[in-house]
């Protein structure tokens, strides 16, 4: 694949749009979309949001949160990034950055496409750059939408994007999201109330086991992902459901 003078391929065109955006400040397009964002969600449930204490106000960061409907990433973006106060680069599926309008809106508030079902080396090498870069990057790990609520098996790029840079994880659990905007509906239900609970910030680290061994990256992202899972309703968890009490290394914010 040529590349261009600046090292960039012609492919990633689109997706090197989200380093245009500030690394320590929320232009004017993101701050007014999250103001106008939160109106319209609230014209339609209640929403409770806990543990905006625990947020970084700088360096590299990690948003992992469990996909439950449609409306997570609007309401992820909409009530953490104005706690951040800077712009979050989402990992979003490429067929939803070709959108005729919402995918020009994505672009431009940081998200850049990752193929899903494929080794996605283009992907992961901008999403690298966005955490050496001290930026924050945002991923659903389980890498699609529950279909009932419940949490699915995860994906281990996010898990080796952070040992590989060592940024913490900032964990978001996302409660009722389900029950207010389904997958496979057009359109929210009124009424009802979602929860976005944030945990505290954590290094993601591969442990020596008792017997010797490493954890492979499967082990170490069942723990982040856990994590995830000790945030939403017990019903929620899907094969997280064992929620264990281990900690993570705790970092310094």
């Amino acid at each position: 694949m040529t590349r261009d003078g600046q090292g960039r391929s012609p492919r990633s065109g689109a997706e090197w749009e989200a380093f245009t955006l500030p690394p320590d400040r929320l232009p004017w397009l993101i701050r007014g979309t999250c103001a106008l964002g939160r109106v319209i969600v609230r014209c339609f449930t209640r929403v409770r949001v806990e543990g905006l204490e625990h947020v970084p106000r700088e360096g590299a960061l990690v948003l992992a949160a469990n996909h439950a409907s449609n409306a997570d990433p609007a309401l992820v973006h909409c009530w953490l990034v104005p706690a951040l106060g800077r712009p979050v680069h989402w990992m979003a599926k490429a067929e939803a950055l070709r959108w005729p309008i919402a995918g020009w809106f994505m672009r431009r508030v940081g998200a850049f496409a990752v193929r899903r079902g494929a080794a996605d080396t283009e992907a992961f090498r901008l999403a690298r750059r966005v955490l050496d870069e001290g930026r924050v990057l945002g991923a659903f790990p389980e890498g699609t939408r529950s279909r009932d609520g419940r949490m699915q098996a995860a994906k281990e790029g996010v898990t080796l994007l952070a040992l590989r840079t060592g940024a913490p994880v900032l964990p978001i659990g996302c409660a009722g999201t389900h029950r207010f905007w389904p997958r496979g509906r057009l359109l929210w239900r009124i009424g009802g109330q979602v929860t976005l609970r944030v945990g505290e910030p954590f290094a993601v680290e591969r442990r020596v086991l008792p017997d010797g061994r490493k954890e492979t990256l499967e082990e170490v992202t069942d723990r982040l992902m856990r994590r995830i899972a000790a945030l939403v309703p017990e019903d929620q968890r899907g094969v997280y459901g064992a929620v264990t009490s281990a900690p993570e290394p705790a970092t310094n914010r």
